[in-house]
Order: C-alpha cells, then structure tokens, then sequence
C-alpha cells in the first residue's frame, strides 16, 4: 500500500437508535462520543436504521417515520393520480369533440344554451318569490 494516501481506520460502535443494539466494528467516521469496549475507545456513532431494525431483514412492516416523509409522498402521489386523471378525462373529452359532426356540435351548443337559459330564469323566478314573501 502507498502511505498517506489511505484515510485512517478507526474503532466505532455503530448504535441503532431505534432498538438499541451496538454494532462494534472499523470505519473511516469519528465522533465527539465515545465508549470504551474492552479496553479500547470506540467513537460512538448513532443511525437510525441498521440490520437490526429494517423490515426487510426483520420480517415485520414497521414503519419508522422521519419528519414525515412518508406522508408526503403519499400526497405527492395523490396528487399525481388526480393529475393524469384530469389529463385523461380532458383528452378523451377532446378526442369526442373531434370525433362530433357539424351538426351534433351545433345541437350540443344549442342544448347547453338552452339549459344556461333555463337556468337564469329559475333563478330570477326564485329571486322575485324571495322579493315577495318580503313585501
């Protein structure tokens, strides 16, 4: 091996914060705290998901939660679904106008004015009863 090229070796004490369990081995990280294992200094370092605790290796679905992260991917793909819903219902909508002839565009323009008429006037009929029962 070339000297001075190779970051040094340390003892550290790997500590799963979530169960507890110590993982005592070498790495190249330090701390400010440190344990004494038998006899030797080890810098304590703390994670917060090891082997010990991963569902993956444990079997069991627990869900370690950190500043709520989960949520928010659970609403940003929410909000993603809703998205390509829209999209899709707003490009088969045009796909069915393109499909429409001269003449059923017309009776669909027509039929959705008549409808808007209507109703203005049942509003303006509400409003002038409301007047009435006031007079």
């Amino acid at each position: 091996m070339k000297k001075d090229i190779h970051p040094k070796l340390n003892p550290v004490v790997f500590v799963d914060t979530s169960c507890g369990i110590e993982h005592v081995t070498i790495s190249t990280l330090t701390s400010d705290k440190k344990k004494k294992i038998n006899g030797v200094d080890h810098y304590v370092i703390n994670v917060e998901i090891s082997s010990a605790s991963h569902p993956f290796y444990t079997g069991k679905q627990m869900l370690i939660d950190t500043a709520g992260r989960v949520d928010k991917f659970r609403a940003r793909m929410e909000a993603a679904k809703k998205k390509q819903e829209e999209s899709a219902s707003s490009k088969k909508k045009q796909e069915d106008a393109k499909k429409e002839s001269v003449e059923e565009k017309i009776t669909r323009k027509a039929k959705a004015n008549t409808e808007a008429k209507e109703e203005e006037k049942a509003k303006k009929t509400a409003a002038k009863k409301i007047a009435a029962k006031k007079k």
